[in-house]
């Protein structure tokens, strides 16, 4: 006897539009790429990063004049430069949407594994392509009637998982039927988030030896966020101790620092370009740096730390500087990932 046709699979008919099989979304989303490393392209891109309100408050009447007339007229250069030291010719992509790819299809194995075809995985980038708005578009048209969106930072910050979420929102507001919606909290305390990055460390490391200082370099943001509110800082320094009681060091042997200062005002201290150098002036001749924030490796990790932080280390006379990579497309990532997934998909995928 055959089976009665499936409602939700009906074609569109005169009176009425198909409707697709009903799913849930999973929606990574990460910071964001130059679509290339031209002048336009850079433009484009930091000409959308840095008129975010998220990571740039300053009021337009002030910040934009400086930003179209003086920072887009020379940063797209040098910016451009940074990234053709680290740019994936082959697949002509930054490292970042490389990394992400993989990442991504290595969770949707793990997805189909677990909940077959009844949940889909993309992802989408705060800044440049794949817009939040073009991945939640399409995925609502193919039937996502919820969606669980996973900002992919380990920690909170208003200038990272928050403008993500507000794009994420954004693009709801478009959509004439919205799905519900979930969003993924941060995890840098995880046990198993801790215990993957003490396994990166431990594996930069075969032989058993160890660096005489361990740095913990986290992207940077200006002291007044913390002021105003902001976890982030707390969040890092609640990474580092763990990692450090993870590995059994003392607590002179982990410190916690943070990078890419921009402008003029303080930002959270110290400063890793600047701490390295005194660290080398202080007789540690070998130091390794990680950096826990990122979830895949980027032009903050690949150029900045291994170029222009490792340099500061070696002209102070360092002589042994390891950068640890970060998590990437790892086992231990995916499968943290993953398990991020299954928990924050609770009470949703049995109501398809």
């Amino acid at each position: 006897m055959p089976k009665p046709a499936n409602p939700r699979l009906s074609h569109a008919s005169a009176d009425h539009p198909a409707v697709p099989t009903a799913k849930i979304g999973v929606l990574v989303a990460n910071l964001g790429t130059p679509d290339g490393t031209d002048y336009w392209s850079m433009r484009r891109y930091l000409g959308e990063f840095l008129s975010d309100k998220r990571v740039i408050d300053i009021p337009n009447w002030k910040w934009q004049p400086l930003l179209q007339l003086i920072i887009l007229s020379k940063r797209p250069f040098t910016s451009g430069a940074n990234y053709k030291t680290i740019w994936n010719n082959e697949a002509n992509e930054s490292p970042l949407m490389t990394i992400t790819k993989q990442q991504v299809a290595k969770l949707k194995q793990s997805m189909a594994a677990l909940y077959g075809d009844r949940v889909e995985v993309d992802f989408c980038m705060r800044y440049g392509n794949p817009s939040t708005r073009s991945v939640v578009d399409r995925m609502v048209k193919n039937g996502c009637e919820k969606i669980l969106f996973f900002p992919l930072y380990p920690h909170y910050a208003g200038a990272t998982s928050a403008t993500a979420n507000d794009a994420f929102f954004k693009a709801l507001m478009t959509q004439k039927r919205q799905p519900a919606a979930r969003v993924v909290p941060e995890y840098f305390d995880r046990p198993n988030y801790i215990e993957a990055l003490s396994q990166s460390v431990l594996n930069a490391y075969p032989d058993g030896a160890q660096p005489d200082v361990l740095v913990c370099s986290y992207h940077g943001m200006p002291k007044r966020y913390l002021m105003e509110g902001d976890p982030y800082h707390c969040q890092c320094q609640k990474t580092t101790r763990l990692l450090r009681e993870r590995l059994g060091w003392d607590k002179d042997r982990i410190h916690t620092t943070f990078q890419s200062v921009f402008g003029t005002e303080e930002w959270l201290r110290p400063y890793t370009v600047e701490h390295v150098a005194e660290l080398a002036r202080a007789g540690k001749k070998r130091i390794a740096v990680i950096s826990p924030a990122f979830s895949a490796d980027c032009i903050e990790t690949l150029e900045e730390i291994k170029g222009e932080i490792c340099e500061a280390f070696e002209h102070a006379g360092g002589e042994s500087f390891t950068y640890i990579p970060c998590l990437n497309d790892g086992d231990a990532h995916i499968a943290l990932l993953s398990e991020v997934i299954e928990e924050n998909l609770q009470g949703w995928i049995h109501r398809l």
